[in-house]
């Protein structure tokens, strides 16, 4: 290991209590590194800080003890209830991690009370920890903290115990708006009192995060740590003792090539990124079917309970493999990684960095590779202009053996297996669509064959990607894909009922559908009949000159005929009538002597 150091903790301007000083000698720190001995200092004179630095610089001490330092030097002590600093990450595991090394600290104040608010835990718990044994340091992920700010009904009043704020630290802040937690980082901004310190953490600058300096920092004074060695001119971003290797294979060679380099590797301990958490369920599967005497483990932003745990393990861990998706790139600090390797390029240059410095932290050394198809190898180049990060070529290993047809009886004899590979297969091509360098990696030139024979695919999924094209080149297993069973014999039988539930379903539908046409028919029929004589009414109530009124007119009319011929009445009073009800003139001509008849 390699010491890149500079100077005591012992010679920092502000000097540090004399327990932190034993906290860091028990943690194996003697030395500080160059954003710690930048950021301490002005932190604890009270400046907002912007602090750029590479992955794996030594970034979560250069907060943790400005935070402590300026709690113990508060005036007034804060009561259990009072938060006096927050600590913003974008994912659980690095909260966890600085969780951890916060303890390391705390455990040394016992006046300090810390708490940890992460998905995939009660939030209900979490608010009865509060109210019982308080939290002065917080440390969070965005969703859950704005979660527990609404909280109120519960018994959480958050807003006001935020009033007491010193500190807000926003850890890996180009990750957290990359993520899609601006509009939530906006939301806490504005719940926090404006007297505050702040820091923000990253190894990039983004535009993105420039807006964020400005509307969460007041006067910040902007550090950016390089590499030691490196020219000024220069912005390396990843550390200069880690060896960046590349290599070009083709689509159904890319599994053999490192399936061999982990067999050959068995005593070190990797890391390999995979674009999507599908792809990360179906090759985490065939490695551990393939690469024997080694720890195998899987992590991906899908698991939503098993992941602190697999985390927790992986990291005590002197050698295994952990396969992962980008949730493992951004501030995970795990000993002694030896390689990263990068299955699949990320969907993002900078994802590219933060990737590779999972390995060669603090003065360590350490390796990664990624595997590039033939069609992609002007991604070199693209990193070495856009990120500063030159690579160097590893040649195809020798005498690799070809694992594929394995990995499809694997597949034929577990449907579990088999549907893995179809959902990574998707999931990859639909990743691949979205690449942010897509003139790099353009889904039209992608050998979909190649691609599918690389997976151990049995047929071509049906997806809107491939529709209305031909692989002449793939050709697809000689059997009908719904008679493979599930080895789980329980899975297997559900499937079964399943299946004979479809088929009844189905047989149900189709006589249903035939019955239902033959009475449609009569309906139909019977419709057009009642249709018919519904026109035929409305046109004689059309074709009638005589309206409800009139007809009324015309019933009076009659009644005075009658009386006429009864003798009831004389011409005279008959005519006088008619002249006083009416507008019509009926003669007695125009009725026919029935209606003139007397009623009985």
């Amino acid at each position: 290991m390699e010491h890149v150091t500079e100077g005591s903790w012992e010679s920092l301007p502000v000097p540090l209590h004399p327990q932190v000083l034993g906290a860091l000698r028990e943690l194996g720190f003697p030395y500080m590194t160059p954003v710690q001995s930048a950021t301490i200092p002005l932190f604890m004179r009270n400046k907002d800080v912007a602090a750029e630095a590479v992955t794996g610089s030594g970034k979560t001490l250069a907060f943790v003890i400005p935070i402590l330092e300026i709690l113990l030097r508060r005036e007034e002590k804060l009561k259990k209830s009072q938060v006096g600093a927050i600590i913003i990450t974008p994912t659980r595991e690095l909260a966890v991690q600085i969780d951890e090394v916060l303890s390391h600290f705390t455990k040394h104040f016992p006046q300090f009370s810390q708490i940890l608010w992460i998905g995939g835990r009660n939030p209900g718990e979490d608010v009865e920890r509060f109210r019982q044994q308080g939290g002065n340091i917080i440390v969070a992920t965005p969703g859950r903290l704005e979660d527990m700010f609404r909280r109120k009904a519960e018994g959480l009043d958050l807003a006001s115990s935020v009033r007491s704020l010193d500190v807000l630290v926003l850890d890996e802040a180009d990750r957290l708006l990359d993520m899609g937690f601006e509009a939530s980082i906006n939301t806490i901004l504005e719940l926090l009192p404006k007297q505050r310190r702040t820091g923000l953490f990253s190894a990039t600058q983004t535009q993105e995060v420039e807006n964020l300096v400005r509307a969460g920092l007041r006067n910040p004074v902007r550090v950016s740590v390089k590499e030691k060695g490196v020219a000024a001119s220069s912005a390396q971003k990843t550390p200069s003792r880690l060896e960046n290797y590349y290599m070009v294979c083709k689509a159904d060679e890319k599994f053999n090539q490192l399936v061999h380099f982990l067999r050959n590797h068995k005593q070190e301990k990797h890391l390999v990124f995979f674009s999507t958490c599908a792809c990360v369920e179906y090759y985490g599967k065939a490695l551990e079917a393939l690469v024997k005497g080694v720890k195998i483990m899987c992590i991906h932003g899908k698991m939503k309970y098993k992941r602190n745990k697999i985390f927790m393990e992986f990291r005590k861990l002197q050698s295994g493999i952990l396969v992962c998706t980008d949730v493992m790139a951004r501030g995970i600090d795990i000993p002694e990684v030896n390689w990263v390797l990068q299955y699949d390029p990320p969907s993002s240059a900078s994802a590219f960095v933060h990737r590779c410095g999972r390995t060669a932290r603090i003065g360590h050394r350490g390796s990664a590779l990624v595997f590039l198809l033939p069609m992609e190898e002007s991604y070199i180049n693209f990193l070495a202009i856009n990120q500063k990060c030159p690579l160097q070529e590893m040649k195809l290993q020798k005498n690799t053996m070809d694992l594929l047809p394995k990995l499809k009886s694997m597949a034929l004899a577990d449907r579990a297996v088999f549907e893995k590979g179809m959902k990574a297969f998707v999931s990859y091509v639909q990743a691949y669509a979205k690449h942010e360098c897509n003139l790099i990696f353009r889904l039209k030139d992608l050998d979909f064959a190649g691609l599918a024979r690389g997976f151990a695919l049995l047929r071509m999924p049906k997806m809107p990607e491939l529709r209305g094209k031909q692989f002449p080149d793939f050709v697809p297993v000689d059997i009908n894909t719904d008679t493979i069973p599930f080895k789980d014999k329980i899975r297997e039988k559900q499937r079964q009922k399943l299946q004979k539930q479809q088929r009844k379903e189905k047989t149900e539908n189709d006589k249903r559908r035939k019955f239902i046409k033959n009475k449609a028919w009569s309906k139909q029929k019977a419709k057009k009949e009642k249709k018919k004589k519904m026109n035929e009414k409305r046109k004689r109530e059309e074709g009638s000159d005589i309206e409800d009124e009139d007809m009324e007119e015309l019933l009076n009319d009659t009644r005075l005929l009658k009386k006429l011929k009864k003798g009831k009445i004389t011409e005279e009073e008959f005519e006088k009538s008619l002249l006083t009800t009416g507008k019509r003139t009926i003669k007695t001509a125009d009725l026919g002597i029935s209606d003139l008849e007397d009623d009985s």
